[in-house]
């Protein structure tokens, strides 16, 4: 693991901040997670771009200008020297006094932290993973938007460490309408007669460059796609189910709640996404 930080490159377990840094005491803060794919780091420039938003919606003033953040990814990718990575880039509010006014913070505190990627189980990917649905609810947008990729992830967690107690992998997260929102940390696809389905930001998803990308792809394989709302009947009566995401891009559902999702162990239309996902990254990433 490499970070950067205060302009310069270290080991993981040599990155020290304040212990009075608001993002660590209060989640005040934001980030990106960034793939890196064959030595290039895919849609870096719409990643900053969606970091430049967060800060402005949560009145942020970020350090450093949109080219020297490219820069400074770039090299800590490169200090990590693997063609497969995983890239966190966050700014915090920065050090401040023990409450909660962001004035008393000085200056924003940027981090970039480039790591070693862990996916599923290829076994796991064949047969689909499993979900259950979560008594976690997503919060609406005028309470916690979710077009804000904050540092406060505890809804997230908590949905993440129930479907872990009850023996999933993944959760299935409503919104307080009951309608689908995500998963702990993907956007959702269903396959339904032959098309792509996926939830609306207004129903609590992000707005996932992944998911923009498997958008992107589906157009030019000429699969039709739409944004709709889904309810959790409409996913255990589709044909395939599929989670998409930075890490492990597109993961295919086996079950919900118990119940199996299509045909177990076959998603042919999750597989075209899947490869035509893989070679548009290769062309759309910036070597470092």
């Amino acid at each position: 693991m490499k970070v950067w930080l205060n302009g310069t490159i270290v080991d993981g377990q040599d990155a020290k901040i304040s212990v009075l840094d608001h993002g660590l005491l209060y989640g005040d803060g934001i980030f990106e997670g960034i793939r890196v794919i064959n030595r290039r780091v895919f849609r870096l420039a719409d990643h900053i771009r969606r970091l430049q938003i967060s800060a402005k919606a949560i009145g942020l003033a970020l350090p450093l200008s949109a080219t020297k953040i490219q820069d400074l990814v770039l090299e800590t990718a490169r200090a990590l020297a693997e063609d497969e990575a995983y890239i966190r880039l966050l700014v915090t509010r920065g050090e401040g006094e023990l409450g909660v006014d962001p004035a008393t913070c000085a200056r924003p505190q940027l981090i970039c932290i480039a790591s070693q990627i862990r996916l599923f189980d290829p076994a796991k990917l064949h047969q689909g993973i499993a979900m259950v649905t979560v008594s976690v609810r997503r919060p609406p947008a005028d309470i916690l938007d979710p077009r804000v990729k904050s540092l406060n992830y505890l809804n997230n967690v908590l949905a993440k460490r129930e479907a872990r107690m009850r023996g999933a992998d993944e959760a299935l997260i409503l919104n307080q309408n009951g309608m689908v929102a995500e998963a702990s940390v993907a956007n959702i696809f269903i396959v339904r007669a032959g098309e792509l389905l996926t939830p609306p930001p207004n129903d609590g998803a992000l707005e996932g460059i992944t998911r923009d990308s498997v958008l992107r792809c589906a157009a030019m394989l000429d699969i039709p796609a739409h944004q709709q709302t889904l309810s959790r009947l409409d996913l255990l009566a589709a044909d395939e189910v599929f989670l998409t995401g930075t890490g492990a891009r597109v993961v295919p559902v086996g079950s919900l709640d118990g119940e199996t999702i299509g045909t177990v162990a076959e998603h042919p239309l999750t597989d075209r996404i899947s490869d035509a996902l893989a070679a548009y990254s290769r062309e759309h990433g910036v070597p470092f």
